[in-house]
């Protein structure tokens, strides 16, 4: 567990860089009048995870952490199949933004982790996976004025309603 914590961070730790170093290719501060640049959120997110991946470096090597004191395997075959199925999600999630936009496929896979892997309460499942596609339709529509991809024409009415809200 140590080790897979350790290569675990560092991976995370080289890919935070990366976003970091490529984020500068645009504005990383905020622009008087438009707002954060469009390198504004990739950098600080990516910064702020550069700070948890050496918190959580120097802790395994410190041997403060559970998973740093264990000599258990990283992933058993349980573990395997749980990856398995959060990465099956994953690729299903990508391949239906383009047919039911990145919120309708949002919406499926909240409610496929939470329900299916999760085995929360329907209501439960129900609620976060309409309501989170929906604060993010606002924030990004309306606050940042950034369009995400809408997927085929069927969904497009459900959009232009939600645009109503807006203006």
């Amino acid at each position: 567990m140590r080790r897979g914590e350790i290569i675990t961070a560092g991976i995370l730790a080289v890919m935070s860089i990366y976003m970091m170093w490529k984020s500068t290719e645009l504005d990383i501060f905020y622009i008087k009048g438009e707002g954060p640049g469009g390198g504004a959120w990739p950098f600080w997110l990516s910064g702020i995870m550069l700070i948890c991946t050496v918190i959580i470096a120097v802790n395994a090597v410190r041997r403060v952490s559970p998973p740093s004191q264990s000599d258990e395997p990283v992933l058993d075959a349980e573990g395997r199949k749980m990856i398995l199925q959060v990465f099956g999600g994953i690729f299903v999630f990508v391949a239906l933004v383009g047919i039911v936009s990145m919120y309708g496929a949002m919406l499926l896979f909240l409610f496929y982790y939470l329900w299916f892997l999760g085995r929360h309460s329907l209501k439960l499942s129900l609620a976060i996976s309409i309501l989170t596609p929906t604060a993010f339709f606002f924030f990004f529509e309306a606050l940042m004025r950034v369009t995400l991809p809408k997927g085929m024409s069927f969904t497009e009415p459900f959009f232009n309603w939600l645009n109503t809200i807006i203006y």
